[in-house]
């Protein structure tokens, strides 16, 4: 055991970050870090560095071996990338903190309670400590794999120059040169800004590590490939849960079910005898046999039900018709300088399509969006069916106009219609005071999620769309690609998500020298990574008797609604059945029904 926290809570002021903290981390494991953006991910893994104190609970950090990837890369940019290799790693740091106490203890010749025989072999084993660590080597390492990230070159050059992605490689590049050494490695965001190869060479590495890695990320598809135990931070309280991501939310939807099923079982039996109490009290009006009755209801515990999840109700439609053939670029050519970011490229999108399109950094992906919307000059054709009406998400929303409020944003779209602007934000879940503020104070989240109410307003029958989950926490993602997917028009999208290429995509492209290799099918299919199997059953039809949700799949029934049920999927509406939700109405259809993959035999 490395690692084990009881009890443990902390607050802010008047809010309570974190209620009633258990965890214990033992070497080997590899930890993901889920919750919603702004539940204390980061607090909590400071916590568990010892950076911050706990306001009550024990904190027991048996190891002082510790890596740490902050979200946010703080770095001197005028500083070169090779002194950024240098800095000390936060196992040396302590160390040298505690061999300068001694030695200014051994300046001033102590006094009569010192024990120097003690002082002397700590100082002797911190020394040992600090030759094991070896700096010059860790920067040797820290080099070894910036070169393997293909940075080499810029070595010399400084932190300034370089862009958000290759300064978190150079971070990386660090912190995996000193988390070979390390008994606890915690990262916060370490998927941020890395294309889908340094992801996929990332996940490799971890999982080669001897110690254990605690990983803060939004990145469903990382969590898959590194995770064997998820942790959910909600409302202050840890849920911890065996597996990976995928594994989690099946486990958590029943987990929601249950709880669920016992909540409205207690209030049916509390509401019975409130009710046989009420009848007693009527019929025995002068007696007071009635109150037995009240006592037993009053003794009925009744569980929480699991919390409302405040749900993004986006839908995007497309408005007016194009032809077939949605959009055509052949031998496409641009230049940047001498350099061809692409060379004869050939695109095809034909109408519905939905296209994602990934590729290295810098390969010009951003550059080929642009230059589908004739922002950019070029070379060859490129043709644009009549009727087209293009809606476009920027990457760093530079479309938006930081000075104006949300609202006056959505105005500025809409016109004066400020009823229907509101509604549409309160649909993103801006209200209130968000809508209120200048743009340049939201989070990027929030901008994230203005910019995608801006298209949503607009109905456009093509969207082209730069990086649309950056920023976004995990229910707000697949709120977004539920959207997507039911979405009636074309769409284009540049991603580094898998999740999402996976989810949405009919269609992916990878962009690399200057060409783009385009493949019918999802990205796991693409890479032979099938994350689901898919498959024909046959299904029950059913009619929703009164609204409930889908835990598992996420998705939210109205009385009235059709529901078609495989038997494969009998499970997941078990206590929607069990509970006079759902009501058979007879006949059968066909429905693709989407499996977790079988283990393949060992013949």
């Amino acid at each position: 055991m490395l690692l084990k926290a009881e009890g443990v809570g902390k607050a802010f002021g008047p809010k309570e970050v974190l209620k009633d903290v258990d965890i214990q981390i033992e070497l080997g494991d590899r930890i993901g870090l889920v919750g919603r953006n702004g539940a204390g991910k980061t607090t909590l893994i400071k916590l568990l560095m010892g950076r911050i104190k706990p306001d009550v609970g024990t904190l027991n950090l048996r190891t002082s071996k510790i890596s740490y990837l902050s979200q946010f890369v703080e770095v001197d940019h005028s500083s070169s990338v090779d002194s950024a290799m240098t800095v000390m790693s936060e196992e040396e740091a302590p160390l040298r903190k505690r061999a300068a106490e001694i030695d200014a203890v051994m300046a001033s010749g102590g006094d009569s309670e010192t024990d120097w025989n003690a002082l002397s072999t700590e100082y002797s084993h911190i020394q040992e400590e600090l030759a094991r660590i070896a700096p010059h080597q860790n920067k040797g390492k820290a080099m070894d794999i910036l070169e393997g990230f293909g940075l080499e070159h810029k070595a010399q050059g400084s932190m300034g120059e370089l862009s958000g992605g290759e300064r978190t490689k150079v971070m990386l590049s660090r912190v995996l040169a000193t988390a070979q050494q390390s008994d606890l490695i915690f990262m916060d965001e370490p998927t941020s800004h890395l294309d889908i190869e340094t992801v996929e060479w990332l996940e490799d590495q971890l999982l080669k590590l001897k110690g254990a890695v605690i990983i803060i990320s939004h990145d469903r598809y990382f969590l898959d490939n590194v995770a064997t135990r998820i942790i959910e931070l909600e409302n202050g309280k840890l849920t911890h849960y065996s597996g990976n991501y995928s594994i989690f939310m099946e486990k958590k939807a029943l987990d929601r079910e249950r709880l669920q099923m016992a909540h409205d079982k207690a209030m049916k039996e509390k509401e019975r005898q409130e009710r046989v109490a009420e009848e007693l009290h009527v019929k025995y009006k002068y007696k007071s046999i009635h109150k037995t009755r009240e006592k037993m209801a009053e003794r009925v515990e009744v569980p929480e039900p699991p919390p409302d999840e405040k749900e993004l109700q986006v839908r995007i439609y497309a408005l007016g018709k194009s032809g077939k053939n949605v959009l055509t670029a052949k031998d496409l050519v641009v230049a940047r300088g001498k350099r061809k970011v692409l060379d004869k490229l050939d695109l095809e999108v034909e109408k519905g399509d939905k296209l994602g399109i990934f590729g290295p950094n810098g390969s010009g992906k951003t550059t080929l969006l642009k230059t589908l919307q004739s922002k950019l000059p070029y070379l060859g054709e490129l043709y644009v069916s009549p009727g087209v009406k293009v809606g476009y998400y920027a990457q760093e929303h530079e479309l938006l106009d930081q000075e104006l409020t949300a609202e006056q944003q959505m105005k500025k779209v809409l016109g004066q219609q400020a009823v229907e602007a509101r509604a549409i934000l309160a649909r993103l879940l801006l209200t209130g005071k968000d809508v209120e503020r200048p743009i340049s104070t939201l989070s990027g989240g929030e901008r994230a999620r203005l910019a995608l109410a801006i298209l949503l307003a607009q109905h456009k029958n093509l969207l082209i769309l730069d990086e649309p989950s950056n920023y976004l926490d995990i229910p707000s993602k697949e709120a977004v690609e539920a959207a997507l997917r039911e979405y009636t028009g074309s769409l284009i999208i540049v991603t580094h998500d898998r999740y999402l290429l996976d989810a949405v995509c009919t269609k992916v492209g990878e962009l690399k020298d200057g060409k783009l290799a385009v493949f019918n099918g999802t990205y796991s299919e693409m890479k032979g990574r099938q994350k689901f199997a898919q498959g024909i059953e046959e299904a029950d039809v059913y009619k929703a008797i009164s609204g409930f949700k889908d835990w598992v799949n996420g998705v939210t029934y109205k009385a009235g609604d059709k529901v078609t049920i495989a038997k494969s999927e009998i499970e997941n509406f078990r206590w929607a059945l069990d509970n006079g939700k759902l009501k058979k109405v007879g006949g059968t259809e066909l429905k693709k029904v989407r499996k977790a993959p079988q283990p393949e035999d060992d013949d």
